[in-house]
């Protein structure tokens, strides 16, 4: 980007003005005076679109959490894991890029997960029942230790102790989950029924882990991202297949990306704000 802007037509024009200012007449203190207050604004839109432009790709790629964080009461940054004690004395542990906003009542514990990911162990509070609103449903604790997930407009639900009932604002039966459950819901599909979750897998990141097994290269890509600044792409096809088995630290990016490229026999190309992978 930053050697794009060397080359457009504005960085041209300014480049043509200056040679032709250099090249003029020395023209009196009063006329330099009033040619450095018109040529002002035009460096300060320059400079100001530049800072702008970079505002943005940081909110973009998410660098400091996510942009809904703005304006929740909780927030991780991308990579981070966050312990957090509620009010009631129940915990959260959001996951990377995580944003979560609270609304106490005497009567309900409210909980909205504007994105992310984050695990719950809740206090019992026969009058103020624990609710966790995500995408087009909401989880209802029932004492119980769960994590909710949201991707975009979908959420996924995982019960590690006691239970949950799953209601979708959409109307339809809701579905009680129990220990070593899990479901999917979202707008435009159905409330899934419930299935074995594999606990392990599903709350490594809680450790600081990921574990994959017999999972194919693009959807452990797809998760890496989720914990990393730079974006990846992988440039043959024929590579997004490629079966991945292993556990892997979070907080050894490098030894992952390593780890990787002997496994698979790939070559793995770091550069700023972008990951490559292809065939060696």
């Amino acid at each position: 980007m930053w050697r794009d802007v060397g080359a457009t037509a504005a960085a041209a024009a300014f480049s043509e003005s200056q040679a032709h200012d250099a090249g003029a007449t020395r023209p009196p203190a009063g006329d330099r005076l009033r040619q450095r207050r018109r040529k002002l604004p035009r460096r300060a839109v320059v400079l100001g679109g530049l800072a702008a432009s970079l505002v943005v790709a940081v909110l973009a790629s998410e660098t400091l959490g996510p942009v809904s964080g703005l304006f929740a009461d909780y927030a991780s940054r991308r990579g981070e894991r966050r312990d957090v004690r509620l009010p009631d004395g129940s915990t959260a542990v959001l996951n990377t890029a995580t944003a979560l906003s609270l609304s106490y009542t005497d009567r309900e514990r409210r909980l909205t997960l504007n994105s992310g990911e984050a695990a719950f162990d809740v206090v019992g509070d026969a009058a103020r029942p624990f609710v966790v609103e995500v995408a087009d449903g909401e989880v209802r604790a029932l004492g119980t230790v769960f994590a909710v997930r949201r991707d975009g407009a979908a959420a996924r639900v995982v019960v590690s102790e006691g239970a949950v009932r799953v209601r979708p604002h959409a109307g339809g039966p809701s579905t009680l989950l129990g220990a070593g459950q899990q479901t999917t819901f979202g707008p435009g599909r159905h409330l899934a029924d419930p299935e074995p979750a594999d606990l392990a897998v599903a709350t490594a990141w809680r450790r600081g882990k990921l574990i994959f097994n017999r999972r194919p290269l693009a959807e452990v890509v797809s998760e890496l991202d989720r914990y990393a600044v730079n974006r990846t792409v992988i440039l043959d096809d024929g590579l997004k297949a490629l079966q991945v088995t292993g556990v892997f630290e979070l907080d050894e990016p490098e030894e992952i990306w390593r780890s990787l490229e002997r496994g698979l026999q790939v070559e793995v190309i770091r550069l700023p704000f972008m990951t490559l992978i292809r065939r060696p």
